[in-house]
C-alpha cells in the first residue's frame, strides 16, 4: 500500500498547523467534537431532504471512548461518514473544509450552524497523538475506509470493515515527557471538564461509558458499574425561551460557571440580530472576586460561536470600568481565526461591546432606581471601579459613569448621587462641595467642614483615594464645578466680611512675613481667615494639587514625592490671633516662632498630614505650658 503525500505538499505547513496554529493542546477534543457535530449535522440535513433516508434524531450521537491499556482516545459519530474520495479531499488536503464545501454546494443549506470552516481543526489531533486513524462509511457507500498517518510524512488509505455510517477517529497518544503527561487526556475526569468547558452545547449527546462505585446495602463493599453518561447539556440556558428558565435555573448556572457561592444580583439576558447577531447572557455579582482588586484578576465574557467555547476570558468584550460583569456571549457571525483561539474583525467586536456596555449602564441605572439597598452593595465592592472609568479616560467616560457614582452627604448622612445632590442646591449655589478624608468621622471633625456647613452647604465626604481625582478629572456635574472646602479660593463670606478680613490681613502682613521665616519651604503663605469658627488654624490648598491628594501620590510605589502647595490660615476671632500679635509687638520673636511652629505642626495633624519633627513640637508645647 503506498503512502499518499498531503497536497499540501510541505512538512513545514503541517509543523505549522500542529506547533503555531493551536496555543493550548487540551482544544485538540473540542475541534474534533466540533466535527463530529458538523458530520451529524449534514447527515440530519440529508435525512429532511432525502425521503429515502430515515433517521431518528434522537438516535444520533457523538461518543468518546478512552482506552488506557492500548493508550488510545477514540471519538465516533453516527454522522454522515466520508467516500474514499472524500477522505482524500477533506484529510489528505490541509486547510480544505468539507463543512465548507456542503455549505457552499447546498444554497438551502447556508442557515444551518455547522461549525467548521477552516478544514485544519482535525490536524489539531497530532499535538497529542504520533499516529491518527480515520475509519469512515458514507451514508452513500457500502464500503469503509482507513485513512491513517503518522504526521507530516503522508498518510494512506484502505478499506477496512466498519459498521453503520459514521467516523471514527483514534488518537494514538504521544509518550509522555517530563513535562507533558498526555495520559491526563485518558482520563475521565480530564475528559468530562474538557468537554463541560468547550462542548458543552454541542446540540447532540456527547456519551462517555463511565465507572460509578456504589455501595452494598448493609456492607462497606464498593461495586463497580459501568453505564452511559451525557457528557453535555445540548441546549445552552441562553437560547432556551425565557418563560422556560426559572431565576434559580440562572442562579445555578451562575455559581456553576463561574465559581460563585452567591447567587449573582442582576441577571440581563439579551438577544441582537442585525449585522453581528448574538445572544448574550451576563450577571452582577453580588460581591467581589478576593483578587477583584489585585494584578491577578483578569476580565472577560465567555465568547461562544455556535456553541463552542472560542475563549473563556474575551476581555475586548467589557470596558475595564465593568470588569466585574461575568456572563458570555454566543455569536455565529463573529470572524475567527483559524485556530478559533482569537479574533479577526475587530470592529464586530467592538460593535458587540458598545452594545453591551449600554446594557449593563441600564441595568445598573434600573437597580439604582428600583433597589437602593441592592444598589448600595453592589457600590461599595465595585464603585471604585466605576470611579477609576472616569479618572482614567481623563473624564471621557464622564457621560457614561457620572450618574452611577455615590457619596456620603453631610445633609441626610447617607449616600446620594450627584443628581440628587444638584436637585437638593440652595438658589443661586453654583458650585458642589466636598471634603476629603481617611474616615467619615475625620472629616467631619475639619474646621473648614465645620465653617460650610454652617453656612448651610451640603458637604460630598470622599474618603476612597481615587475621589477627588475623579472629580478633578469630571470638572462639572450638570454645569456645576466642584470646590474642596479646603480651598484656599473658597469664600462664603459676605461683602462687608470679605472687606473686614481684607482691612485684617493687611494689618497683619508684617507679622505673617516674621512668622513665616522659618516655614519658607513649607507654605506658601498665612493669612488670617474668619472661616475657622471656634478652630484656631487649618491648612488651605493653593492650585490643583490638594493636601489629600498629595498623601495618595506619595504613597504610590513609584518613590517619587509631591508636595501640595499650601497656606496655613489662622482663625481672626480666636483668642491665639491676639497672642500671635501680642508677641509680635513686643518683639518677643523668638517665642512668636515657637507659637508658629506648633501651629503648623496642629494644621498639620488635623489634616491627617505627619509632623516631621514631633520631639522639637512636644518641647516647644512643654515650654509653653510650664512658663
Amino acid at each position: 500500500m503506498k503512502k499518499k503525500q498531503f497536497k499540501a505538499e510541505s512538512k513545514k505547513l503541517l509543523d505549522m498547523m500542529i506547533n503555531s496554529i493551536y496555543t493550548n493542546r487540551e482544544i485538540f477534543l473540542r475541534e474534533l467534537i466540533s466535527n463530529a457535530s458538523d458530520a451529524i449535522d449534514k447527515l440530519y440535513y440529508r435525512a429532511l431532504t432525502d425521503k429515502k433516508l430515515k433517521i431518528k434524531r434522537d438516535s444520533l450521537e457523538i461518543r468518546v471512548i478512552p482506552d488506557k491499556e492500548n493508550r488510545t482516545l477514540t471519538i465516533t459519530d453516527n454522522g454522515i461518514g466520508m467516500t474514499e474520495e472524500e477522505l482524500e479531499t477533506n484529510l489528505g488536503t490541509i486547510a480544505k473544509s468539507g463543512s465548507e464545501l456542503f455549505k457552499e454546494g447546498n444554497d438551502k443549506a447556508k442557515d444551518i450552524s455547522i461549525i467548521g470552516q477552516f478544514g485544519v481543526g482535525f490536524y489539531s489531533a497530532f499535538m497529542v497523538s504520533d499516529k491518527v486513524t480515520v475509519k469512515s462509511k458514507s451514508i452513500d457507500s457500502d464500503k469503509a475506509y482507513l485513512w491513517e498517518s503518522t504526521g507530516a510524512d503522508g498518510y494512506t488509505i484502505k478499506e477496512c470493515e466498519k459498521e453503520g455510517n459514521g467516523t471514527e477517529v483514534i488518537l494514538h497518544l504521544k509518550e509522555n515527557t517530563e513535562t507533558t503527561s498526555y495520559d491526563t487526556f485518558l482520563e475521565e475526569y480530564t475528559i468530562q471538564n474538557l468537554i463541560k468547558k468547550y462542548s458543552d452545547y454541542i446540540r447532540y449527546p456527547i456519551k462517555m461509558k463511565v465507572i460509578t462505585k456504589t455501595k452494598k446495602e448493609d456492607s462497606e463493599e464498593e461495586v463497580s458499574t459501568e453505564e452511559d453518561k451525557t457528557l453535555n447539556s445540548m441546549i445552552p440556558i441562553w437560547k432556551k425561551p425565557k418563560k422556560d428558565v426559572t431565576e434559580e435555573e440562572y442562579n445555578d448556572f451562575y455559581t456553576d460557571k463561574f465559581y460563585d457561592y452567591e447567587k449573582p444580583l442582576r441577571i440581563i439576558r439579551s438577544e441582537v440580530e442585525g449585522r453581528c447577531s448574538y445572544q448574550t447572557l451576563l450577571f452582577i455579582p453580588s460581591h467581589a472576586p478576593f483578587d477583584y482588586y489585585s494584578k491577578d484578576y483578569e476580565k472577560g465574557l465567555k465568547l461562544y460561536s455556535k456553541g463552542v467555547l472560542i475563549m473563556d476570558k474575551c476581555k475586548e468584550l467589557l470596558p475595564d470600568y465593568f470588569s466585574f460583569v461575568k456572563g458570555l456571549v454566543d455569536s455565529e457571525d463573529i470572524s475567527l481565526n483559524i485556530s478559533r483561539e482569537t479574533l479577526q474583525e475587530n470592529y464586530q467586536i467592538e460593535s458587540i461591546a458598545k452594545s453591551l456596555e449600554t446594557k449593563i449602564k441600564k441595568e445598573l441605572e434600573a437597580m439604582l432606581k428600583d433597589d437602593r439597598k441592592a444598589y448600595e452593595k453592589f457600590y461599595k465592592d465595585f464603585g471604585i471601579q466605576l470611579k477609576y472609568g472616569i479618572y482614567t479616560s481623563y473624564g471621557m467616560k464622564k457621560d457614561v459613569l457620572q450618574d452611577l457614582l455615590l457619596f456620603y452627604s453631610s445633609n441626610d448622612e447617607k449616600y446620594t448621587t450627584l443628581k440628587e445632590y444638584v436637585a437638593r442646591m440652595k438658589e443661586g449655589q453654583d458650585t458642589i462641595y466636598y471634603a476629603c478624608g481617611d474616615s467619615l468621622d475625620r472629616i467631619d471633625l475639619l474646621p473648614q467642614v465645620e465653617s460650610v456647613k454652617d453656612k448651610g452647604y451640603e458637604i460630598l465626604y470622599l474618603t476612597d483615594y481615587v475621589d477627588e481625582f475623579t472629580l478633578k478629572m469630571m470638572m462639572d456635574y450638570d454645569g456645576k464645578k466642584f470646590m474642596n472646602v479646603s480651598d484656599d479660593k473658597l469664600d462664603l463670606n459676605s461683602e462687608e466680611e470679605k472687606e473686614a478680613l481684607k482691612k485684617a490681613n493687611e494689618e497683619a502682613k508684617d507679622l505673617f512675613a516674621e512668622m513665616q521665616k522659618d516655614l519658607q519651604d513649607e507654605i506658601s503663605g498665612i493669612t488670617f481667615t474668619n472661616r475657622l469658627k471656634n478652630h484656631p488654624v487649618c491648612l488651605t490648598s493653593k492650585g490643583a494639587l490638594s493636601v489629600e491628594m498629595e498623601k495618595v501620590l506619595n504613597t504610590m510605589p513609584t518613590g517619587e514625592k509631591v508636595k501640595a502647595e499650601t497656606i496655613m490660615e489662622i482663625n481672626e476671632h480666636h483668642p491665639i490671633a491676639n497672642k500671635l500679635k501680642e508677641l509680635y509687638n513686643n518683639k518677643e520673636l523668638e517665642e512668636l516662632q515657637e507659637y508658629t511652629k506648633i501651629l503648623y505642626a496642629q494644621a498639620r495633624l488635623i489634616e491627617g498630614l505627619p509632623v516631621e519633627n514631633p520631639t522639637e513640637i512636644s518641647n516647644l508645647i512643654c515650654n509653653i505650658l510650664s512658663k
